[in-house]
């Protein structure tokens, strides 16, 4: 259970902070650049959320609870001691990038078959879309990076490579389901 009645520590002014399981690290180490990111990446979809309603804005308000859910999981060091944890760390689950391969795999029924890259725009809510996908390829390099260091779960990688797809598809359905794409003209500005 977390309980936050103070908001300040004065813990972190050193340039350090406690990860899930109480050790200290740098700020700027490869688990907390990983997980911040992922914690931006929550953000950026907070604000695309601004312009979404229906099925859609349901299916993000999931993420946005699975995207916490692998914030607690990168900041959970140690894959190889969770059996000797004092409490189950949690884990992003399989179950997870599953559901969103079922999601890609029906908003993506709806639309034609891509002829040409797109450019990230069309409508507010597809141009927020594509601002998600390209922090959730961030924060997916940053945790492919993190895994070169230190075990992880490999759920983890693969949610985020799953999200980044299913950030593309939901961006071309908020383009009245890919005809207000914005396509990608090569060499139009030669």
């Amino acid at each position: 259970m977390v309980v936050l009645n103070r908001i300040y520590t004065r813990g972190g002014d050193a340039g350090q902070t406690a990860l899930g399981d109480g050790s200290r690290v740098d700020k700027h180490s490869a688990r907390v650049t990983a997980y911040g990111t992922v914690d931006e990446l929550n953000a950026t979809l907070g604000m695309a959320r601004l312009y979404l309603e229906g099925e859609i804005d349901r299916q993000l308000a999931t993420i946005q609870n699975d995207l916490f859910d692998l914030g607690a999981d990168l900041c959970r060091p140690d894959m190889d001691k969770d059996g000797e944890a004092e409490y189950p760390p949690l884990r992003v689950a399989p179950s997870q990038v599953d559901r969103l391969e079922a999601e890609i795999d029906a908003m993506n029924d709806r639309l034609e078959p891509l002829r040409s890259f797109i450019l990230p725009g069309g409508s507010p809510a597809a141009a927020h879309l594509h601002l998600c996908r390209t922090v959730a390829r961030r924060a997916e390099r940053l945790t492919v990076e993190l895994s070169k260091l230190e075990p992880l779960n490999p759920a983890a990688v693969k949610y985020l490579n799953r999200l980044s797809d299913w950030f593309f598809v939901a961006a071309r359905v908020c383009n009245d389901d890919g005809r207000a794409d914005v396509l990608w003209v090569p060499g139009a500005s030669r």
